[in-house]
């Protein structure tokens, strides 16, 4: 076998992967880290903006206690929104539910069917015709 056999060789090799590389990239899924509604939220980026800075303003954010049992949430006025709970790992994993403040300003989540691990907390809500925005990075132990 001479060196052209070779070259040969090696360039339908290269080749080769080169043609596998192209084909998993097209059949695999998509890239978990960017989102599918990313023109959505450019556009709504300065209302999203502006609710988690009035926040800061009011002086409104929520303490978040988390535990095995449960996430405790309390407000410093009644409140009324939604709270979504995201799995970074995993999108399948995504909670929303509505809530509504008790009479101690508290909200009470439970955390026993949630996985072990990072979460993130979003919480969207009205007070005293206000709206606010607050996002929490908790870890579920």
């Amino acid at each position: 076998m001479n060196w052209g056999v070779k070259v040969l060789i090696g360039m339908g090799m290269f080749m080769s992967f080169i043609t596998v590389l192209v084909v998993i990239m097209f059949t695999s899924k998509t890239d978990a880290l960017v989102d599918n509604d990313y023109y959505e939220q450019g556009i709504n980026y300065n209302r999203i903006y502006n609710l988690k800075e009035q926040v800061n303003i009011d002086h409104a954010k929520p303490e978040v206690i988390v535990s095995k049992e449960i996430i405790l949430l309390i407000f410093t006025t009644q409140a009324k929104g939604n709270i979504k709970l995201m799995r970074t790992s995993d999108k399948q994993m995504d909670r929303a539910m509505p809530f509504e403040t008790d009479q101690n300003l508290q909200v009470l989540i439970p955390a026993m069917n949630l996985p072990k691990g990072s979460w993130r907390l979003i919480i969207e809500w009205e007070s005293q015709s206000k709206k606010y925005l607050y996002t929490q990075e908790i870890n579920i132990k």
